[in-house]
Order: C-alpha cells, then structure tokens, then sequence
C-alpha cells in the first residue's frame, strides 16, 4: 500500500528501459499536492550563477496533461536559498524532471511541482541545498516530498554496473550524502544525479527520515538484450 515519504530516488530514462523501476517507487508513495523534483542539468544550459536552476512559475506541458509549478513553494525556496535563480533555460531541453512528470500525475492529479536542475558536484553547495529545502519543508503549511531524479551507472558491461550502482547505493542505504558524493566520485560510477540524491537525502535527514530503501533496480539490457553497454536504475524511497 502506498505511505507517506519524505523523498524518493527515480530514474529518468526513457520508459521503456526504466519506467518498471520509477513506477516500482511511485506506486509506494502517497504523493502529496506539493512535490519538489531535484535534478541534474545535462544540457549545461541556464544562467544560474551557482549553479542551482529553478522553474519558478508557470506550466509544464506533457502529452498526459498539464503540471502547474507551484510558483508559492518555488518562491520559499529561493528566498531561503542563495545558490538557487530563476532560471528557465536551463529547462528548456532538460529531460530529468519531465519524464517524472506522468508519475506524479497518474498517482495525484492535481499535483503542483518545484523543478529544480542541478549543476555543480560540490558538498558544500549540495549541503546547503538539502538544508533550505528541510527549512521550507518543516515550516510549509502542506506535505512536500521531495523527488531526487537519478540514473545510475552509463555504459558499463551489466557486472561493473551492479558493483559500482552497490557502493553508491550502500551510502544512500546509510543516509549518508556526503559519502555518497565522495564514493561516486572515487569509484568513477556515473549516478547522474548523485548530488539531487545526496540534496535530497540531506533534505530528508534533516526532516527526521531514518531510512532509504532501495525498492526495484533494472538496467536496459533487460530490454535490449545487450549486457555489455547498459544504463542501469535503481528505485528508493526515504521516510
């Protein structure tokens, strides 16, 4: 049965190679009206000085429906946090947050997000991210989960992948955030959104979540039947 959370990990391939993972986490999660969905920016687009890209008002259009932002929880956010901007061109051609997008809806139709992509790799700026997205949370009138979204390691053969994807997911295990930066970066495992995960998992420790579990992991050979080059996913939910 679906229960509240205060965050989740959700891959952002295409759904054929890991929509069964995201929908593994979605179907878990009581999703709230107000969802904060944290991101890697990999198109290097947007202006935001320190890296941190908001879309702070209007609405994102999906061939499923309309997703407002929810321009009120947008606006706490940057007030609260000085390495975030207004910055809609770093979403412009951004994939991360819109494939989360029909998840949201098909599990809360009236749902209102806060997208935000990422693109620095630092702790500091990732640890000052998950406190003020924990002060916005702790004091908002409504529930927010908060939607880190992550694919885990890029063209490995399938053995490499799931031992690299282990050491990252060893630390999300532990909530440990910093260590998750510090071991994907020493371990060469390509998580693209290693920091929204450790931002959000900080976020959520904070709050008083006490665990992460890994709930569904795949990776796109099962669909390609290549073992040799895969993308893999893993699916977490944080309460």
């Amino acid at each position: 049965m679906p229960a509240p959370a205060v965050g989740a990990i959700a891959p952002h391939a295409g759904y054929l190679y890991s929509g069964l993972t995201a929908a593994h986490v979605y179907a878990r999660v009581v999703v709230p009206a107000a969802v904060v969905v944290v991101a890697p920016n990999h198109t290097g687009l947007g202006h935001a000085r320190a890296g941190g890209s908001v879309y702070a008002q209007g609405v994102l259009r999906t061939p499923v429906g309309d997703v407002a932002v929810h321009e009120e929880l947008a606006a706490a956010l940057l007030a609260q946090c000085d390495i975030l901007e207004d910055d809609p061109l770093a979403h412009e051609r951004e994939h991360s947050v819109e494939v989360q997008l029909p998840f949201l809806l098909a599990r809360r139709p009236d749902v209102r997000v806060v997208p935000i992509v990422l693109g620095w790799t630092d702790w500091p700026r990732t640890r000052q991210l998950g406190e003020a997205l924990a002060a916005v949370a702790r004091t908002w009138p409504e529930p927010v989960l908060f939607v880190a979204s992550s694919d885990m390691s890029h063209y490995e053969d399938v053995d490499t992948a799931a031992a690299k994807d282990g050491l990252a997911l060893a630390q999300v295990e532990r909530m440990d955030p910093e260590q998750l930066l510090a071991v994907t970066a020493r371990h060469q495992v390509s998580m693209c959104g290693r920091v929204p995960s450790a931002a959000v998992l900080h976020a959520a420790r904070l709050l008083g979540a006490t665990r992460a579990d890994v709930v569904h992991r795949s990776h796109s050979g099962t669909v390609t039947g290549d073992d040799d080059r895969v993308v893999s996913y893993a699916g977490v939910i944080v309460r």
